[in-house]
């Protein structure tokens, strides 16, 4: 398994284990480098988020590039929201010549919620049309039927799902046209509620996808209580903030929420994604205490 790609793990079965990073909002870079020292050993790829959050930061294509050149394997999240279909296909192959394998295609939060709230936003394709587009390019065209000169790019094309969508039914139509349109993995949004994740489970099992679930390390009770409420499908369960409240040291709490959830967690789905929102030292505590 050590010398696999992704892709070839990914389909080979094994247990996926995912982090990942945010790109700082400047061109310093030491940081996020060490950042990702502390994960790579323990993961099998690392996301670089596009401006997460409609903030902005540095870019994930160029993060994506650092991090490949040291022998990591970046996962390229791509946003439809700040790029037109012209500026996405030409970023797509400029990831291809640097020799990034991985996407992940999101449609992007609006920009209304960021550091920029007037920028005008795009969204000229919607996350399914992307992932058709890189299908064709991958074909050897451009979306118009163009051919494109010399080797096609190849990827291993992912997507995101939210388990806990109330209704879950239009995530589950959309799952089906993102499977169509060439995806061949699915992350989650962040999972609190095994119960609600075995729902979203026992619905989706028709589609025969890779599943990697998403979980997010809580850092208080006030960050808990705040994505209940302004986050659409997270469901942080009262006991979890009242353990978070409660607890003299946040961190080890934290580590021993996250490694609950993943060994709950783990013998229905494909693999982890663990989101740490800047908490990269934690991420290793987490795997070790989940047995991973």
């Amino acid at each position: 398994m050590v010398n696999m790609i992704f892709k070839e793990k990914l389909q080979s079965g094994k247990f996926m284990v995912t982090s990942e990073i945010g790109p700082p909002k400047g061109i310093e870079v030491k940081q996020l480098l060490e950042d990702v020292e502390l994960i790579h050993s323990h993961v099998d790829a690392i996301n670089v988020t596009d401006l997460q959050s409609s903030v902005m930061r540095l870019g994930s294509l160029a993060v994506c590039s650092l991090l490949k050149q040291r022998g990591f394997e970046p996962i390229y999240q791509l946003t439809c929201r700040d790029r037109n279909r012209l500026a996405l296909q030409s970023d797509i192959l400029s990831a291809a010549a640097l020799g990034i394998e991985n996407l992940l295609i999101l449609t992007g939060d609006h920009p209304a919620l960021g550091d920029h709230p007037e920028a005008k936003p795009v969204f000229d394709l919607d996350s399914v049309q992307l992932l058709q587009v890189v299908k064709k390019l991958q074909e050897g065209s451009d979306m118009k039927g163009n051919k494109l000169i010399g080797r096609a790019p190849k990827f291993c094309m992912g997507a995101v799902v939210n388990p806990g969508a109330d209704p879950l039914e239009p995530q589950i139509l959309k799952m089906e046209k993102k499977i169509s349109a060439g995806a061949e993995f699915f992350q989650t949004q962040a999972v609190y509620d095994v119960k609600i994740f075995e729902n979203f489970l026992s619905k989706t099992k028709h589609l025969k996808t890779k599943i990697i679930a998403g979980v997010v390390l809580l850092k208080s009770a006030g960050m808990a209580r705040y994505m209940n409420e302004n986050v659409a499908g997270v469901f942080v369960p009262d006991n979890l903030i009242k353990e978070m409240e409660e607890a003299k040291d946040k961190t080890a709490q934290s580590v021993e929420i996250a490694s609950g959830l993943i060994k709950e967690l783990r013998p229905m789905c494909n693999g982890i994604h663990i989101m740490p929102i800047g908490w990269n030292k934690v991420v290793p505590l987490v795997l070790e205490a989940s047995g991973l």
